[in-house]
């Protein structure tokens, strides 16, 4: 399944004013990067994949159609999958891909 080009749209609409950021596609999907550390991701199976801290990911897991990421069958504790029924509204994306970008932009740039 190739990534939601729709939604990765919406994420450029949102990323766009004011914001340094470059594109990749990865991991099947299509990574946005600030100061060259992917903060989201329109995933290839759908939904949305987003950066955070360690300290936020315990809260935002509990929320309906959220779930840490499995990597190399290792839970992850920074990142998290946003399934599409979760974003369909630009008010359900915005908060997200911010989170993301403040993570990401908070690291040393690559």
């Amino acid at each position: 399944m190739a990534y939601d080009p729709d939604l990765a749209e919406r994420v450029r609409a949102i990323l766009a004013p004011g914001t340094s950021w470059t594109e990749k596609a990865m991991f099947g999907g299509l990574a946005f990067l600030v100061g060259g550390n992917m903060a989201v991701c329109v995933s290839g199976q759908g939904g949305l994949m987003v950066r955070l801290d360690a300290t936020t990911l315990p809260r935002l897991v509990a929320q309906e159609h959220v779930e840490a990421m499995v990597m190399g069958g290792r839970t992850s504790r920074t990142w998290v999958h946003v399934d599409a029924a979760a974003l369909g509204e630009d008010a359900a994306l915005e908060p997200w891909v911010a989170r993301g970008l403040a993570v990401a932009g908070a690291l040393p740039t690559k």
